[in-house]
């Protein structure tokens, strides 16, 4: 039987094991999944610990996803371009690294009708998130995205991947992000405001009143499902999708990688989605 888990710090909010669990279930695999606090400082640790009670892989979120590049034996190229790995496979004691926020994330925005293929996109935030994000954003197309940040040398960083310059980084002041609005078809939020346990949200939305009728506004955070930038984009009609689908499809492409299993996305999704529901 698949021994996997999601380490963290703090983990305890993670939703991953009710989706991965549901997921081995809708596929009919034998496997069980399950969360580990993992302090930041014993990444390292983990890893030979995870090795030697023969886990068969593991994903990572915050503090862990750029400690376990260098302690990988092998990278994929998402992983290596990103300086971020979020699933571990463990094959013949070697840890394979992947990274599947990426493609989790423009999965995601196709499934909310927001494909950024010729888009000109506002990226606000310049954390991890953005980082995979920008990248994302860039290999499928987008033909124009700016990065705002509150600190401008971090969004200097977010846009460069593989050490090209794929956006443009830009200042969070209100009348800069007016400005960037007024030309965009697509805004995605990878900041922590108004996420549910942390503080502060956003001291001005008038932004999204720049944006024209068509366009998409998502929202990595998913708790709370709808945020207050998420309920200012709706009441101004745009076209809106949180971080659940983001959230659903990086764990989807990870268990293809723990399992080596083409999977029926669709289904291994909805039955994700379903356990969620339930779980709430």
């Amino acid at each position: 039987m698949r021994k996997l888990c999601v380490i963290g710090d703090p983990i305890a909010h993670s939703k991953s094991p009710v989706i991965q669990n549901a997921m081995l279930r809708a596929a009919g695999l034998e496997g069980e999944y399950t969360a580990c606090r993992v302090a930041g400082t014993d990444t390292a640790g983990w890893l030979e610990r995870a090795k030697r009670e023969v886990y068969d892989g593991f994903n990572a979120t915050m503090p862990h996803k750029e400690n376990l590049v260098s302690l990988m034996d092998w990278l994929s190229e998402d992983a290596r371009r990103l300086g971020a790995v979020n699933t571990v496979c463990i094959r013949e004691g070697k840890a394979c690294g992947y990274n599947t926020d990426g493609a989790g994330f423009l999965q995601a925005l196709r499934e909310a009708d927001m494909d950024p293929t010729g888009k000109t996109v506002l990226v606000l935030g310049a954390g991890g998130a953005a980082k995979a994000v920008v990248a994302k954003l860039a290999q499928a197309g987008a033909a124009d995205i700016a990065v705002a940040n509150r600190t401008l040398s971090r969004a200097q960083q977010v846009c460069r991947v593989d050490g090209q310059a794929v956006a443009h980084p830009a200042d969070f002041a209100p009348e800069t992000l007016c400005r960037l609005a007024r030309d965009c078809g697509l805004v995605v939020n990878c900041t922590s405001l108004g996420m549910t346990g942390t503080q502060g949200n956003f001291a001005d939305l008038s932004f999204l009143e720049q944006l024209s009728p068509g366009a998409g506004v998502f929202d990595l955070i998913y708790s709370p499902p709808c945020t207050p930038l998420l309920q200012r984009a709706q009441q101004l009609g745009l076209n809106t999708a949180n971080g659940l689908g983001m959230l659903v499809w990086q764990a989807v492409f990870a268990l293809e990688q723990f399992t080596q299993t083409k999977l029926d996305g669709a289904a291994m999704a909805a039955a994700a989605r379903k356990a969620l529901e339930e779980s709430l």
